[in-house]
């Protein structure tokens, strides 16, 4: 029975549960303070005062030798980290080596006024790693659905462990929410539950409406997703020292699939290019006027041409949402490792009736998608490869063995949001794995001038 497409309001629901729960693992906390020159301070000069909160920036770092072994016994001299190419003082570093952890430089506390208190302890958990694992079944196909049960229960078996602490939500019918949880039984219980909802090839050439930058259905899905994920790694950015991983299962995200073949799934001479296998803008006017008495060519229609202009700017819509997500990440420090269920993919199934190089189009966008989150935020792509036990055990090593280094920007310029990442080691031949950049979160606190 052939799904047509339809908005529903789900996703945002979905992750309240797990916001609210990933809320309770407070980390370091965010200290700021109002900078001021000494001059003004002393005459009283009436000029501008910017206002900047001064966070601890965290990055994960992964320092492995030539034989692919993690180096263990680095200390905080031993670390080199430039911010646009400044040299930063290290100011916190932490240890995490067979899932266990080491605090090897708290950074300094607050400074405080008034009555003197003893320190804060902090608070012991078990937990080195958090994982929060998205389901993003809005774009699984529905034939996809046992595939991705079996990869979703293999998660158990070779990346999440005792003493990992994670939670699910779904972006679309599935309806999985499961709140930050030590139980790993609870990821086959939500194996059983994951149902995709996505559309295959046929459905998006032959029923997907047009809109003016591409299938509004799809980029409608595309930004539950997106929005979902969002607002859940925002509330990662309060926990500190900690490893904290996205899986994020999807097949990836195309904003204007298969825009010549729809063009034709909406015309009554769709049927017969289908049927003959010619695809395009490939009859006479002779041979129209013969077959399809009174209809015209979709492709010389100068309305389906005006709809149509807007749909050149869906590379860069799906850009721009993949840009806001992935900021949101890097300002949280959240990897993220993204995983195709439709494994290796040879070619189209078997009742795909459109041309190849179409489809050969389609998997290549949907795929660099995935790549582009991953990539971006120092995590990795599991796309177009069948052996995930093999890729997850990949990932519970990188996610094992790992260097917590903090520092205090140096440039207090607000303006300056995104801001380039380089970590070196003072050790020769090893190999360093870390994110290129981070973006802070826009600020309210810069003062308007006073009055004259």
């Amino acid at each position: 029975m052939t799904r047509i497409p339809r908005q529903q309001r789900y996703g945002w629901a979905r992750a309240v549960g797990l916001i609210v729960a990933l809320g309770v693992l407070i980390g370091v906390p965010v200290r700021s303070q109002e900078s001021s020159s000494p001059d003004q301070r002393s005459t009283g000069d009436p000029a501008t005062v910017f206002r900047s909160g001064v966070t601890l920036v965290t990055t994960d770092v992964i320092v492995r030798d030539q034989s692919g072994v993690f180096v263990p016994d680095l200390t905080e001299f031993d670390f080199r980290v430039f911010e646009d190419g400044q040299p930063q003082d290290v100011a916190s570093l932490v240890l995490v080596h067979g899932g266990r952890v080491f605090n090897q430089l708290v950074p300094p506390p607050v400074a405080q006024e008034g009555i003197i208190l003893p320190p804060t302890r902090a608070v012991n958990d078990t937990a080195g790693r958090i994982f929060v694992i998205l389901v993003d079944d809005l774009h699984i196909e529905t034939s996809k659905t046992p595939r991705a049960r079996a990869v979703f229960e293999q998660l158990a078996d070779n990346l999440i462990h005792e003493g990992d602490m994670f939670g699910i939500v779904s972006t679309g019918p599935s309806s999985i929410r499961v709140d930050m949880t030590y139980d790993r039984s609870l990821i086959k219980a939500s194996a059983d539950r994951l149902t995709g909802d996505g559309f295959n090839p046929n459905e998006m050439i032959r029923f997907l409406s047009p809109g003016p930058r591409g299938p509004s259905e799809l980029s409608w899905r595309a930004h539950v997703a997106f929005k979902t994920m969002r607002d859940v790694v925002r509330n990662l950015e309060r926990v500190q020292n900690r490893r904290k991983i996205v899986i994020y299962f999807s097949s990836g995200y195309d904003f204007n699939p298969f825009a010549h073949e729809r063009i034709f799934g909406r015309s009554p001479i769709y049927e017969d290019m289908r049927n003959s296998g010619r695809w395009g803008s490939m009859f006479g006017q002779d041979q129209l006027a013969g077959l399809y008495e009174g209809i015209g060519d979709p492709m010389l229609d100068p309305f389906e041409r005006i709809s149509r202009q807007g749909e050149v700017f869906s590379d860069a819509d799906l850009a721009m949402e993949i840009a806001e997500l992935t900021k949101a990440a890097n300002r949280a420090n959240a990897s993220f490792y993204t995983v195709d269920p439709r494994g290796l993919v040879a070619g189209p199934d078997p009742d795909y009736s459109g041309p190849t190089e179409a489809f050969n189009d389609f998997l290549f966008t949907t795929q660099n998608s995935l790549r582009s989150l991953a990539e971006l935020t120092g995590g990795r792509a599991v796309v177009n490869r069948n052996d995930f036990d093999d890729a997850f055990r990949e990932i519970d090593a990188e996610t094992s063995d790992y260097y917590v280094v903090g520092f205090y920007s140096s440039n207090p310029d607000p303006t300056f949001r995104t801001r380039r990442l380089r970590v070196e080691v003072n050790r020769a031949g090893v190999e360093v794995q870390h994110r290129t950049h981070y973006t802070y979160a826009r600020s309210s606190e810069t003062a308007a001038p006073p009055a004259p």
